[in-house]
C-alpha cells in the first residue's frame, strides 16, 4: 500500500492543471447524530473544516439529532415518528434511521450534484455506494473499524453465530463498494486486505489527526486550571489521571475505576478524572461500589470546544480501550496536550505512541495501575514523555497535511 503522496501524479497540461485547482463538491454521508463530542464525530468535523480551508464545499447528511456547528452545511433527516431518542452504538432502530438517511441523502445528492461521495462508517459507505452508482461519481469510504467486530464489542452479536456470519458477509460486500478506502490505522488497512479481500491499491491509511493549535497546553494559565480544579472538587495536592472519550465497557471504563480502587487499597493516592458519556450514572454507581467515589470524578459530557481546558488538568492521560480494530483518536488529543500516556499494549496504541507510551498488558488492571503509579512518582520523566509526544503529534498527525492527502485522492478519482 503506497501513501497518497506516492500515488499522486502531476498535471501534464493547462486543462489538467485547471482540473486540479477546481473546488470540489463533496457529499459526506454520516450515519450518526453529528455533531457529538467524541470519537468518529471529531474526525468528521476536523476533516470537513480542513477541506473547507482548502476551498472545497462539503455537505454533511446526518440523523436529525446532533449539535449544529457554525460554518458547516449540515442536512438532517426527519425524526422517526415512533422514536425520538438515539442509542450510542449498535441498535436495531438504526435500520429505520438509515432508511431515512438514504432518502435524505438521495434528495440532497440530486440537488447539489457532488463530484465525490464520502461515506463514513459502513452504513455511510453502503448508502453512498448506491448514490455514487446512480450519479456516476466516485465513492470514498472512511473506515473507522470493523462493523462485525464493533457489534461484538457492544455485545450486540456473538462471534461465530448465524447473525454474526451474515453481518460479516454484508461487511465484506460493503468494503468492496468504494473506489478508495481511508483507514484510521495501519492495522485496519491489513484487516481490509486480509479479512475482507479489498484490493491493496484501494486502501489508503490516513490516521486520525489533531488540531495542534486547539489542543495546546500553553493556552491555559495556572489560574485557569486551578479554577476548574476547584469547580470539579478535586483536591489540590493529588496528581490527576485524565481520560476523555466515550464511556463504555469496551473502552475500558470499568478498568479505570478498578485501577483507582487498586491504588487506593495500597495507600497510593491519585485522582481519576473520567470525562465523557453515556452511562455516567452507571459508572458513578460502580465507583461507589469500589469505594472510590471520592477519588474518581465523572464529569459527563465535555463539549469539544472546552475539551483542551479539561484535559490540561491531567498529569497523566490513560486509555484502557481494548478494541482490536477501531482507531483511538483520543490519544492524539493527549499527545498534543503534552501528556504522558498509559495505555493497554494494543497494535493501535503502539501505532500512535510507538515507544513513547507506558504500556500494560491488555486487560491487566493491576499492571495498568502500576504503570500509572510509576509515572506519578517520576515527574521529570512525565514531562519529557509529554514533550516528545507533542512533538510527535505535530510532526505526524496534522489535519492540514491529511486534508491535502484526501484532496489528492479525490483528484485521482474524479475526471
Amino acid at each position: 500500500m503506497l501513501s497518497l503522496s506516492e500515488k499522486q501524479t502531476k498535471p501534464t497540461s493547462s486543462s489538467a492543471a485547471a482540473a486540479t485547482t477546481r473546488p470540489l463538491r463533496i457529499l459526506m454521508v454520516t450515519p450518526t447524530s453529528f455533531f457529538a463530542d467524541y470519537g468518529g464525530h471529531v474526525r468528521i468535523l476536523e476533516e470537513t473544516l480542513a477541506l473547507q480551508r482548502l476551498g472545497h464545499t462539503v455537505t454533511i447528511v446526518t440523523y436529525y439529532k446532533g449539535n449544529d456547528v457554525p460554518g458547516l452545511d449540515i442536512r438532517r433527516t426527519a425524526p422517526l415518528p415512533y422514536r425520538t431518542e438515539y442509542e450510542v452504538g449498535s441498535s436495531r432502530h438504526k435500520i429505520a434511521f438509515d432508511l431515512y438517511l438514504f432518502f435524505k441523502a438521495w434528495r440532497v445528492a440530486w440537488q447539489i450534484r457532488p463530484d465525490i461521495i464520502h461515506g463514513h462508517m459502513h452504513e455511510g459507505a453502503l448508502i453512498g455506494g448506491l448514490l455514487a452508482r446512480a450519479l456516476r461519481v466516485p465513492l470514498v469510504f472512511d473506515f473507522q473499524g470493523s462493523l462485525s467486530a464493533e457489534m461484538v464489542d457492544h455485545n450486540f452479536l456473538k462471534p461465530g453465530g448465524l447473525p454474526y456470519r451474515f453481518v460479516h458477509r454484508l461487511e465484506k460486500f460493503i468494503c468492496r463498494l468504494p473506489q478508495a478506502t481511508l483507514t484510521s490505522s495501519l492495522r485496519s488497512s491489513r484487516l481490509l486486505a486480509e479479512q475482507f479481500t479489498v484490493p491493496p491499491e484501494h486502501i489508503h491509511p490516513l490516521p486520525d489527526c489533531v488540531d495542534i493549535t486547539r489542543f495546546d497546553p500553553a493556552r491555559f494559565t495556572p489560574t485557569d486550571k486551578e479554577s476548574l480544579r476547584y469547580h470539579l472538587g478535586i483536591p489540590p495536592d493529588q496528581p490527576i489521571v485524565a481520560y476523555l472519550g466515550l464511556l463504555a465497557d469496551y473502552q475500558g471504563t470499568p478498568h479505570l475505576i478498578e485501577a483507582a480502587a487498586y491504588l487506593q487499597q495500597s495507600g497510593r493516592q491519585c485522582h481519576f478524572l473520567i470525562m465523557g458519556f453515556p452511562h455516567v450514572e452507571r459508572y458513578r454507581t460502580l465507583a461507589q461500589a469500589y469505594n472510590v467515589a471520592d477519588t474518581v470524578t465523572l464529569t459527563g459530557k465535555v463539549p469539544y470546544e472546552t475539551a483542551p481546558l479539561f484535559l490540561s488538568l491531567g498529569d497523566i492521560a490513560v486509555s484502557a480501550k481494548m478494541s482490536k480494530t477501531e482507531g483511538s483518536g483520543k490519544l492524539l488529543n493527549y499527545m498534543a496536550m503534552a501528556q504522558p500516556i498509559v495505555a493497554y499494549d494494543t497494535p493501535v496504541h503502539r501505532e500512535y505512541l510507538e515507544d513513547l507510551g507506558a504500556y500494560a498488558p491488555e486487560g491487566d488492571v493491576p499492571a495498568l495501575a502500576e504503570a500509572i503509579w510509576r509515572l506519578v512518582q517520576d515527574p521529570a520523566h512525565r514531562t519529557l514523555l509529554g514533550q516528545q509526544l507533542r512533538q510527535r503529534a505535530a510532526a505526524h498527525y496534522s489535519w492540514h497535511t491529511a486534508s491535502e492527502q484526501i484532496v489528492a485522492l479525490y483528484r485521482r478519482l474524479t475526471p
